[in-house]
């Protein structure tokens, strides 16, 4: 595995906490939202806007930018707060979540956010996107990567398995799909609601790269975002192992916390625990 910078490492972790309390702030406001899902696709969004997409937040529409697809639409708090981090828009703008008029709606609009590719949340429908988007680069005769984070509540929708099929057939290799195995969907375990185990073998079944990786630990997912652009030939999929609610104590592992917001209380407890300020 590569040995990365330590200074590096440390510089996401705290990115990585900022983004937390963010994302905690943001859907404390709303009084509405999805705090377990956000939570647990973190590190894997800071590691993607901090330091691997080739992307301007100057110029958002720059056609040979990578592109990064939140097929999980719900999870938006966390991609809009790294939005705001990297300079796409004012992190004042963060407040506004969920409010009539934001741009930052309960579901990411490509039509009112700068950065964002596509408008997601009907479960199922990012990969499908990503896979045209990664074909549209092969017929542009551009190098751009798409990266795609899915849940893995996802994995139920048939969907996903005919854009995973499609992508395998037509070689598409300019493309990562990335998984947040959280185990927890809307209203309980996966496991329960729909066991999607095996779950690489099902991945290696359909033609595709498979990786699995903790998807809290930078240097695993950095090296894994960095092997997937070499891959050949398939496309490639990193199973991102992670907790829901990670990082506030009472939220991890908590199917409770996958769409309600925190009482004054419990805000104030997840900032302290997270070295913010209320």
């Amino acid at each position: 595995m590569v040995v990365y910078d330590k200074r590096l490492l440390k510089k996401l972790e705290r990115k990585a906490n900022l983004i937390r309390r963010h994302v905690v702030r943001m859907i404390y406001l709303a009084g509405s939202g999805h705090p377990g899902g956000s939570l647990s696709a973190v590190e894997v969004i800071v590691a993607l806007y901090f330091h691997v997409l080739n992307i301007d937040p100057k110029d958002p529409k720059w056609p040979d930018r990578d592109r990064f697809i939140l097929s999980k639409g719900h999870g938006c708090p966390a991609w809009y707060a790294a939005l705001a981090e990297r300079g796409y828009f004012s992190v004042k703008e963060l407040d506004g979540l969920r409010k009539l008029g934001s741009m930052l709606q309960g579901h990411p609009d490509m039509r009112l956010c700068p950065g964002v590719e596509a408008s997601t949340g009907s479960e199922g429908q990012g990969l499908s996107m990503g896979v045209g988007m990664a074909l549209a680069a092969r017929l542009d005769r551009k190098l751009y990567h798409v990266y795609v984070m899915v849940g893995d509540g996802e994995m139920d929708c048939g969907q996903t398995w005919e854009a995973a099929m499609a992508a395998s057939h037509f070689r598409v290799d300019n493309l990562t799909a990335i998984v947040d195995r959280n185990m927890l969907q809307l209203d309980g375990p996966t496991a329960q609601i729909m066991s999607i185990e095996p779950l690489a073998d099902k991945w290696k079944a359909f033609g595709w790269e498979v990786g699995e990786i903790d998807g809290h630990n930078f240097t695993e997912i950095l090296s894994a975002l960095e092997r997937s652009k070499e891959v050949k030939g398939k496309p490639n999929v990193i199973i991102a192992h992670t907790v829901k609610g990670k990082g506030v104590s009472f939220m991890e592992g908590a199917v409770a916390f996958h769409g309600k917001a925190p009482d004054k209380e419990q805000y104030e407890q997840a900032m302290k625990e997270l070295g913010g300020e209320p």
